[in-house]
């Protein structure tokens, strides 16, 4: 095995073992859909027809994944849905 190939499998190794996180935004019978939407323009950065989106997917399916990433970088984010009353957790 070359030298090149090695590395490149390394890099391959590397990028499998990050783990990759959800937070799953669950349907509810409280807040209103421009309450959600402002929600997660706020606090997960979505554009507003991507917020639109993931408050109808919610609406129709019950949940949706809102944001996916590492644990550190969506558990601030969780929190502060949670805080505007959503119910939402990391998967």
């Amino acid at each position: 095995m070359s030298t090149k190939e090695q590395i490149s499998e390394e890099v391959l190794l590397d990028e499998e073992t990050v783990k990759q996180n959800e937070i799953v935004l669950f349907n509810d019978e409280v807040n209103t859909f421009d309450h959600v939407i402002e929600t997660l323009m706020a606090v997960c950065e979505h554009t507003p027809e991507q917020a639109e989106q993931c408050s109808l997917i919610v609406h129709y399916n019950g949940k949706c994944t809102v944001k996916t990433g590492e644990y550190k970088d969506l558990e601030p984010r969780c929190t502060g849905l949670l805080q505007a009353g959503l119910s939402a957790e990391i998967v």
